[in-house]
């Protein structure tokens, strides 16, 4: 997050909607003006296979578009925890699912984020939303867009399911409500 640049990772398994995340982030990114690229990268089984992609934001033009070192990154299985921890920048926030992922030994130079996305999921009412979810939370605590603009950019990718938009967007708001009350 230095320079006006935050580099993200999204990790998990086909199914979890990481890639969707990094989606909504890059649109989101488009509809604020700022410079922006995503990287996904799935293995060849795709649904319950690994997935991850990559995400930078930037308020001027962006040399390369990998990140080695993320300064945020999501983690929503253990195998992901386990291959991207050592990747996250000294002083960045990992974030992880902690309804899935057991608490593994961490990191001193980094932030932590236990979630338990799964659970908050099942209370709105849909499992599949944990992701979203986890994006209120990383909205919260280590904000790069307006709220509007990433509600925005919801809606957008929701294309033409309103019942889709509403639903994310009441799960984006119950990860912010949830890291107002417990970090």
């Amino acid at each position: 997050m230095t320079s006006g640049i935050t580099k993200y990772l999204f990790a998990g398994f086909g199914g979890q909607g990481v890639l969707f995340i990094g989606k909504v982030m890059a649109q989101a990114a488009m509809l604020a003006k700022r410079q922006v690229t995503w990287i996904p990268a799935y293995g060849p089984e795709m649904r319950g296979g690994t997935a991850n992609c990559s995400v930078i934001i930037s308020n001027k033009r962006i040399g390369s578009p990998t990140v080695g070192k993320p300064d945020i990154a999501l983690v929503m299985n253990e195998a992901s925890y386990q291959k991207f921890i050592a990747s996250v920048v000294p002083g960045g926030t990992l974030y992880v699912n902690s309804s899935i992922v057991p608490d593994l030994q961490g990191r001193d130079d980094i932030k932590i984020v236990r979630v338990p996305v799964n659970d908050i999921a099942h209370e709105i009412g849909e499992a599949k939303v944990a992701n979203i979810v986890m994006l209120g939370v990383i909205q919260a605590l280590t904000p790069t867009l307006e709220d509007e603009i990433l509600i925005k950019a919801l809606v957008e990718l929701a294309g033409k399911k309103p019942e889709l938009a509403d639903l994310n967007s009441r799960a984006f708001k119950a990860g912010i409500e949830y890291a107002q009350k417990h970090f």
